[in-house]
């Protein structure tokens, strides 16, 4: 199976933060990666393909676009990656060995992951990950606590795991969220933590203003992902029985 990152735009970064929003417990990543985008006013730079994702195209202001995409902010040196569906479980891997790969080769000078944990009390904690000692300190000294022992899923923890087996910095940031609803206090919270690690200038005053407006579209785009796939998984059954 292969996972391919295709750039549509010049690649004029130097030693970007590789930012990945992917869904995950109360959709903390994409809010917080659409956040990104749309305040910092951040550029297409390309886009992740496989025949392993939902065969769908998002449709933005009237315009088809891929569902995972890639943005760059040259004033920040930054880049974003959103998807605007689950990550089917078999694609889990390649795409994380994808993510690793090319940022090695374009030189990120780290990646930075968003999402959330479960709440265990009051929603008032951003826990870390990292992959080399050095981002661990980093981690530390930003007020972020931390986790020395459990375990993290997906994307997310693969390529933690591939980051530290190559000693490339990588970092997790986990919001405590709500387990059944988007949550983006949960997005502000590991934003406000991305901030003292990647030096970012944002405010996220409008993500708590914005919240029902961000939540409806996020809900969106999972739901006809979902549809979408399980539409064309029928057809592929159906045509299976007759062929």
């Amino acid at each position: 199976m292969h996972v391919d990152i295709i750039e549509s735009s010049e690649y004029d970064l130097d030693k970007p933060v590789f930012v990945e929003g992917l869904p995950g417990l109360g959709l903390v990543g994409p809010i917080a990666a659409t956040y990104l985008v749309d305040k910092l006013k951040m550029e297409e730079l390309g886009y992740i393909e496989s025949e392993a994702f939902p065969p769908i195209a998002a449709v933005h202001n009237g315009i088809p676009l891929h569902p995972a995409r890639i943005y760059k902010s040259k004033k920040h040196n930054l880049i974003v990656l959103i998807s605007e569906f689950i990550i089917p479980i078999n694609a889990v891997y390649p795409m994380s060995h994808a993510i690793m790969n090319w940022a090695v080769a374009k030189k990120v000078d780290k990646i930075v992951s968003l999402g959330g944990i479960i709440m265990r009390g009051e929603q008032d904690e951003v826990f870390g990950i990292a992959s080399t000692e050095a981002q661990a300190k980093k981690v530390a000294d930003s007020g972020v606590k931390l986790i020395r022992e459990g375990a993290t899923t997906g994307v997310n923890g693969v390529l933690l795991s591939d980051c530290a087996s190559h000693g490339f910095p990588a970092i997790s940031l986990l919001a405590e969220a709500k387990q059944e609803a988007m949550d983006p206090r949960g997005a502000a919270m590991v934003i406000e933590a991305l901030k003292k690690i990647a030096g970012i200038d944002i405010d996220t005053t409008d993500l708590l203003k914005e919240s029902a407006e961000l939540e409806k579209k996020m809900s969106s785009m999972i739901e006809k992902a979902r549809a979408a796939s399980k539409r064309y998984k029928e057809a592929e059954e159906l045509g299976s029985m007759y062929g």
